[in-house]
């Protein structure tokens, strides 16, 4: 079994606090969303957690395994089995998907790394995923749609199989065939690995393709409130309201 686990995170970015006191533990098969009001830490938390050197941690922990990771470098949590389906996926000029891919895959197996096994799925994921098959000959989301570089973040997760998803709204760019098939595959991944997930979103509809355990309210930078789905319809019905009124909202804090 697999756990990340946050205690008392306090991370700052341009000298402004964003993250406050923030704690969450993980588990293999387990699938947590976070939800919140704009401008309160969800994608810095995604950052922080995959290394982004642009933010500070100031106080707290990030556990992996019982393996303090807060000094690791971005590719050494890869390493781990942790994987980021970004929000604004970059493009990258000139390295093809299939070269990206297999660069990273390879790595990751070193001599148990099998070439025509690789094609083999990555030419099934393609298919699976409803990409054009030319795209994994194209330059890493050049000229690819919203919702092209979010199902290539999805290609990416299948082909290097990590055992820790976190997923920045990856439900955003996606027309409702799209995000079926995305949503469908996460949890298709989740079930067949064991992996644990953690999504970022504010959308239901994301929701009712990826079944979550746990439900986090993010407000000011910390989990304020957890439940079941139940809390989603809450959301859905009253907005944040209930929980800005009890949590003092501050989008950031200058140090």
């Amino acid at each position: 079994m697999h756990i990340l686990k946050i205690e008392n995170l306090k991370v700052s970015v341009e000298n402004k606090i964003i993250l406050n006191d923030f704690n969450l533990t993980i588990k293999s098969g387990e699938t947590h969303a976070i939800m919140g009001p704009n401008g309160t830490g969800k994608s810095t938390l995604s950052k922080v957690i995959m290394g982004d050197t642009n933010y500070k941690i100031i106080e707290g922990s990030i556990y992996f395994d019982d393996k303090l990771i807060n000094d690791l470098t971005v590719d050494e949590r890869a390493r781990l089995g942790i994987f980021l389906g970004l929000q604004m996926p970059p493009s990258i000029d000139g390295v093809t998907n299939a070269d990206f891919l297999r660069t990273a895959r390879s790595v990751k197996e070193g001599k148990d790394f099998k070439l025509m096994q690789f094609i083999k799925e990555i030419n099934s994921e393609t298919e699976n995923l409803n990409m054009d098959k030319e795209m994994i000959h194209r330059s890493v989301n050049k000229g690819f749609s919203g919702g092209e570089r979010k199902k290539n973040e999805i290609l990416q997760m299948y082909i290097l199989k990590p055992n820790t998803v976190i997923l920045d709204e990856i439900d955003s760019g996606l027309d409702v065939d799209s995000l079926k098939i995305v949503g469908e595959k996460v949890e298709e991944y989740k079930n067949k690995t064991n992996a644990s997930v953690l999504l970022i979103t504010h959308y239901k509809r994301l929701l009712d393709y990826i079944k979550p355990d746990y439900i986090h309210i993010m407000i000011d930078g910390k989990i304020v409130e957890t439940g079941t789905f139940e809390l989603v319809k809450e959301i859905e019905k009253n907005g944040y309201n209930k929980f800005l009124e009890t949590n003092e909202f501050k989008v950031e804090e200058k140090i």
